[in-house]
């Protein structure tokens, strides 16, 4: 069934101050879009359509996203870029009572300190 227009409106809001913090590289905001007990994925389009596991990034709760944060603050060195985020064809559906599915397309810009642009990475969001 499909949200009502003010739900809709509330997880597109959601949607996009999740993007602007990873754009804002305000990294230690990005696990409080989530539950404690949350489960976040990067999963390749191959094993998914072939009903894989094997996933790039694998959290299964609010503390290990954490952790991941730390990593990527402190642990990991990487040429230093800037992404911008692009959110579309966000569409949200009730799929029990207070429980909304939503998907979304995404693209991932990145740009170096030299200034060269790159499309990085290009999939779909899909909530719960």
């Amino acid at each position: 069934m499909t949200a009502s227009a003010e739900i809709t409106h509330s997880v597109v809001d959601l949607n996009y101050r999740y993007v602007q913090a990873l754009d804002d590289r305000r990294l230690d905001d990005w696990p409080e879009f989530f539950v404690d007990n949350c489960r976040y994925v990067i999963h390749p389009r191959e094993n998914r359509d072939r009903g894989l596991e094997g996933y790039w990034i694998y959290c299964d709760s609010k503390r290990m996203m954490e952790d991941r944060v730390l990593s990527i603050k402190e642990v990991n060195l990487y040429n230093i870029h800037y992404d911008r985020h692009m959110i579309s064809n966000i569409l949200v559906d009730e799929v029990e009572p207070g429980v909304y599915a939503a998907r979304s397309n995404y693209t991932v810009y990145q740009t170096t300190a030299q200034g060269i642009s790159t499309i990085f990475s290009v999939g779909e969001y899909v909530d719960t």
